[in-house]
């Protein structure tokens, strides 16, 4: 990948000077040991990747703003037995962007096929760095589940605010796989605050819970941030499942844009990928968080999905592909 051309071109003679790539290992508290990458993309743009978490992205800044929400637990080393229940909870460290999946994501669940915990195992799963090209910031990992791999390349170009995901999830069993996809991608403050824009295009409906209700409903503006909520604290929360409008190359285009400070992020994806959006809202004291969510399906289960005929199966040796693009810029003119 070319570097952008800037007025530093032939003025740095390495590239660090401008950003890149930085590995390491946390030496303290419970990530003890996890293996990060820091990757400054050299345009105000710098985000960590945790190798050991699916490489996930954890934290994120533009500039001086923070543009992740972070949970009580941050990083913490991979737990790849905990596939139970709501044991994804003990581990969980909000991020920039979390993988559910890549068999199940919703919430747990028993039945014939077996005993499916929240979310799935992928973000407990540690990845295998297969290289890392400076200095523009592309890692690549393969990660194993039972059957299905998933194979991540992040990328970027020195200079520019933006990530890009590939992801290409392969079935290396010898027998049709289930398979459910979803990106939880938790944005805070200061990106997130009272009066901040949820941009999509669409239609969405209430996930149906009376505490859904509350929110998405057509007398209220779920598509304005609120302020810190009561009824929101502890396991308070309101989702909505979101039909967004693709452009003519069958993209869509949703983020969040604060004008207090004049700060937006844009997340495009292939509707054909990922024909789903989650809009998670949980407007608690200091559990503050706002999360945009495509999926291959609404977080509802296996079973659910299963019942409505809209499990994905994936054949031996077959792959899916999933394409995300975000873009950060203090201007809502990176929405078009």
């Amino acid at each position: 990948m070319a570097k952008a051309k800037f007025s530093w071109e032939g003025k740095v003679i390495n590239p660090a000077q401008v950003g890149g790539i930085e590995v390491s290992e946390l030496v303290d508290g419970p990530g003890r040991g996890t293996r990060i990458a820091w990757i400054n993309t050299g345009s105000g743009l710098r985000y960590q990747v945790v190798i050991d978490r699916c490489l996930d992205i954890v934290a994120a800044f533009y500039n001086q703003y923070s543009l992740a929400w972070i949970s009580h637990n941050g990083v913490m080393a991979p737990r790849p037995d905990s596939y139970h229940d709501l044991e994804w909870l003990n581990t969980f460290g909000g991020g920039f962007l979390t993988t559910c999946g890549l068999s199940h994501m919703g919430p747990p669940e028993s039945d014939e096929k077996g005993h499916r915990g929240l979310h799935g195992r992928a973000s407990n799963l540690p990845a295998a760095v297969e290289s890392i090209v400076q200095p523009d910031p592309v890692k690549e990992s393969r990660l194993f589940g039972p059957n299905l791999e998933l194979r991540r390349t992040i990328s970027g170009t020195l200079g520019q605010p933006a990530i890009r995901i590939q992801d290409v999830v392969t079935n290396r069993g010898n027998t049709p796989a289930d398979h459910m996809m979803l990106y939880h991608c938790n944005f805070g403050w200061p990106l997130v605050d009272e009066g901040t824009d949820i941009i999509w295009k669409g239609t969405c409906v209430s996930r149906g819970l009376d505490m859904d209700n509350r929110l998405f409903n057509s007398k209220h503006n779920y598509r304005k941030c609120l302020g810190p909520q009561e009824a929101h604290r502890g396991s308070g929360e309101s989702c909505g499942f979101i039909d967004v409008a693709a452009d003519r190359k069958g993209l869509c285009m949703v983020g969040l844009y604060n004008p207090k400070i004049n700060l937006a992020l844009a997340m495009r994806y292939s509707k054909k990928q990922l024909p789903c959006l989650t809009n998670w809202q949980h407007w608690g004291v200091g559990d503050y968080v706002t999360a945009l969510e495509p999926g291959t399906n609404p977080p509802i289960g296996q079973g659910v999905a299963r019942k409505q005929k809209k499990l994905i199966s994936i054949a031996p040796g077959k792959s899916k592909n999933y394409d995300l693009e975000f873009t950060v810029g203090q201007t809502r003119k990176i929405f078009g």
